[in-house]
């Protein structure tokens, strides 16, 4: 099955403060970005940069592309039957705008034909927009609109919490903002 997935979001700021958010991906507690606590960390073997292997959670991918403060590739290697990628994109939209764009483009086998529709998406499409609402706070101090969790959401998160050892459910919904 044939995935293209896309989450963006236009802010209010230069390309140049949009691009350094891209560049905190998995620092710890420098990430402007990633959405955690209720998320679980992104994780590299390495400083972010071609090469690096790591990911969130069950979904695996390797740095494939990396233009500081402008675009990441991130080519998948997990969970089994996922084959593509998924990127970031900087794109500059006049002046004091700029869109913030996430694109997944794959083609799933096997199981993941269940998985992705099932679970994955659901909880893919939550987590993007929790980020997307971060980099909306970095850049403009507010969030207009915040990200809502589904029901449906919040089951899949409480059961995906629930299946990490100690790990117990973050809140019921997204990071506060």
């Amino acid at each position: 099955m044939a995935v293209y997935n896309v989450h963006e979001r236009l802010l209010a700021a230069e390309a140049s403060e949009v691009g350094a958010l891209i560049d905190t991906l998995a620092s710890g507690d420098g990430d402007r970005l990633w959405p955690g606590p209720a998320w679980s960390p992104m994780e590299f073997d390495r400083p972010l940069g071609a090469g690096a292997a790591g990911g969130h959670g069950p979904v695996r991918y390797t740095v494939s592309g990396y233009v500081p403060g402008r675009w990441i590739r991130f080519e998948f290697t997990g969970p089994r039957g996922f084959h593509g990628f998924h990127e970031l994109a900087v794109l500059p939209a006049g002046p004091e705008r700029t869109r913030l764009h996430h694109a997944i483009s794959m083609r799933t086998r096997g199981l993941a034909r269940l998985t992705w529709p099932l679970a994955f998406r659901p909880m893919h499409d939550a987590c993007l927009e929790d980020a997307l609402d971060r980099a909306e706070l970095a850049c403009t101090g507010r969030v207009a609109r915040p990200a809502r969790w589904s029901p449906y959401v919040r089951l899949l998160h409480a059961l995906a919490a629930r299946a990490v050892k100690g790990r117990r459910p973050a809140d019921t919904g997204p990071v506060s903002v």
